[in-house]
């Protein structure tokens, strides 16, 4: 009988993450980093996306915790901030379970967070290794096209900008953008100041994060 309801359950995540075919949430998590960082960030991405490669996403994006059911509402979860972060047992199986039945996280280092996060991330996944993504993945060649792959957006300490992921049976179901922090390009203009071109390739390589999840 538990096998039989472990079972429904999954079949039901997979009817909610199709039934609600685009939208975001943010992914609130514990351990003190802050999650809620560049908040006009997203809601500037989804405004892009809507304009311009025709999704029609609500601008204000839903804030859900990792323990939530609710995260198979959205087959999206985008995951932000600076310092640690912390994912219970419970928090870990719940993403487990969203990730496997055909949801997309998205972690967007806004630089501090990798130390704590590549440890809480085998909570998750501890079969499995992040892969570095190359150049000529399907995720640079959406609406936009980055051939030398995922770009700089804000300079911390030097390091070279890396798309890392996990993916299951060939799909990618998780991506860590690292030493790139998108998220800071898509902030209003004012304030990080960041030139017009950065922003806009801030805005167009998150435009085909969200066209590879919601349209292929």
């Amino acid at each position: 009988m538990k096998q039989v309801r472990i079972w429904f359950s999954i079949v039901l995540s997979c009817f909610s993450l199709v039934l609600f075919s685009q939208e975001i949430a943010i992914l609130k998590y514990s351990g003190g980093g802050d999650w809620y960082a560049n908040p006009t960030g997203l809601p500037n991405l989804i405004s892009y996306c809507n304009n311009n490669i025709n999704t029609t996403i609500k601008n204000k994006p839903a804030i859900i915790e990792a323990s939530d059911s609710g995260i198979f509402q959205y087959p999206f979860l985008y995951m932000t901030g600076h310092g640690n972060v912390v994912f219970t047992e419970a928090e870990a199986a719940n993403l487990r379970t969203y990730l496997l039945s055909g949801g997309f996280l998205h972690i967007d280092d806004n630089f501090g967070m990798e130390p704590y996060l590549k440890k809480e991330l085998l909570k998750i996944f501890p079969d499995k290794k992040l892969e570095e993504l190359g150049a000529n993945h399907n995720i640079f060649k959406q609406e936009f096209q980055f051939p030398e792959g995922l770009p700089k957006i804000h300079e911390h300490n030097g390091k070279r900008p890396q798309a890392l992921g996990y993916f299951h049976e060939d799909r990618l179901i998780l991506l860590f953008t690292y030493e790139c922090d998108l998220g800071d390009g898509w902030e209003d203009p004012a304030v990080h100041n960041n030139p017009p071109e950065i922003r806009k390739k801030a805005l167009q390589m998150g435009a085909n994060i969200v066209s590879y999840v919601f349209k292929n």
